[in-house]
């Protein structure tokens, strides 16, 4: 196994130090580091190994990764220099008119987060504000899910280099608020900016905004849950809305649920949902026999998609002044 790998390094470090352009080069990048690539081919040995060796496999594999990254990063800024370092021979032409200054206007995303917020604030739940680099404790452990948790590796995680990682999910603030705000009963969200290594494409990008809340009592229920939820969707589509919860998995919450909207005609998923764990209460200082709580968090990228007729997630962070002058 280690010649493969010490051959699989070789292998990807020619393909860099031959790429000829910036396109060339992210093209490599893709072929090792890309969902199908091949790094994620050797991850999908790890299924087959005892919880010792997954951990070595699991140093080796990022070792892999991080000589590839380092390697990427080097001649992407070799590539960079030299494409830029030609004569610049765009002059500007003082005599064509100056552009018109248009009045700003809040961008999509903010509005939608914005009246989520309204909506739930409106309903007990309370908004604060958490950060964005997070500790592997807040982010995944306390969520129960813990480093050998396959659910870990669908993250691909961003992280800094002393060992912080930028939020996978705004579900992070979870137990931050139940430690924060003491003991039950809660009502709690939060949003923001969540960060994951997706290849970019029409539905896909590394930074997308989602939107978590919790609420924590005594006798609350499934039942409870679903009454939020439709106060939500019927605020935000229409009192005739239509729900649609279909049975799912999630670390954090059990029983779960993937709930889908019927929007022009067709269903669509906006969120998932359901009773908080007993671990994940534990973990934030809640007595779980006394106290019990349900949580769902919601994406506001394709919230703000589906009330827009936005077909392109890209087209929200580009900044093109005619896409945004249409809201």
């Amino acid at each position: 196994m280690s010649d493969n790998n010490d051959a699989l390094v070789e292998e990807a470090m020619a393909g860099i130090a031959g790429a000829q352009s910036l396109a060339e080069l992210d093209e490599v990048r893709v072929q090792y580091l890309g969902k199908k690539g091949k790094l994620k081919s050797l991850q999908a040995q790890l299924k087959s190994l005892s919880p010792e060796e997954k951990r070595e496999f699991g140093k080796v594999l990022n070792g892999i990764k991080q000589s590839i990254q380092t390697a990427l990063a080097e001649k992407k800024s070799q590539l960079e220099e030299s494409e830029n370092s030609g004569p610049d021979i765009e002059a500007i032409d003082v005599t064509l008119p100056g552009v018109r200054a248009l009045p700003g206007h809040r961008h999509p995303l903010a509005t939608t987060m914005e009246e989520v917020k309204s909506i739930l604030i409106g309903l007990g739940f309370r908004y604060d504000d958490y950060p964005e680099v997070e500790t592997e404790f807040y982010n995944f452990d306390a969520l129960n899910t813990p480093d050998w948790h396959p659910a870990r590796d669908m993250h691909d995680s961003f992280y800094t280099t002393k060992g912080n990682v930028l939020r996978t999910h705004t579900s992070a603030f979870q137990t931050r608020a139940m430690k924060e705000f003491g003991p039950p009963p809660l009502r709690a969200m939060t949003s923001g900016r969540c960060y994951r290594r997706d290849e970019i494409d029409a539905s896909h990008f590394p930074i997308f905004h989602q939107l978590d809340v919790i609420a924590i009592d005594e006798n609350i229920s499934f039942a409870d849950l679903k009454w939020v939820l439709y106060q939500l969707a019927s605020a935000l589509f229409g009192e005739d809305v239509q729900l649609r919860f279909r049975p799912s998995y999630f670390p954090f919450t059990t029983p779960s649920a993937e709930v889908d909207v019927m929007f022009n005609g067709k269903w669509l998923e906006i969120l998932g949902a359901g009773m908080i764990r007993p671990e994940v209460l534990q973990a934030g200082g809640v007595d779980s026999e006394k106290w019990q709580g349900f949580a769902f968090g919601l994406g506001l990228d394709r919230m703000a998609m589906i009330r827009h007729g936005i077909s392109d997630i890209r087209l929200m962070y580009e900044n093109e002044e005619a896409f945004l002058r249409q809201f």
